[in-house]
């Protein structure tokens, strides 16, 4: 196996991993600034106004974009599969 086809493989797969991470932690990072901007103008200093929010939008986003996620992972699982006849070379 050449350094390149490792090479692929490695950078593949963080990008793969970046995918399946953006929209959640964008999301989750998107309400925890709403969050906190809401605290510092109220002066509320609650830790489950900043907890309970985020955790329902990350729930929301992976019901939303969950069957995505599902078959990219599972393409890219397919295609690492599909090349170890070659690694084995």
């Amino acid at each position: 196996m050449s350094l390149n086809a490792i090479e692929g493989l490695i950078q593949s797969g963080i990008w793969q991993v970046f995918k399946m991470c953006a929209p959640v932690l964008g999301a989750a990072l998107v309400v925890g600034l709403i969050v906190a901007i809401f605290q510092a103008t109220t002066s509320i200093q609650e830790q489950t106004l900043t907890f309970l929010p985020k955790f329902l939008t990350i729930l929301l986003v992976i019901f939303l974009l969950g069957g995505l996620m599902f078959q990219s992972s599972s393409a890219y699982f397919r295609s690492v599969l599909m090349q170890i006849p070659d690694m084995a070379k």
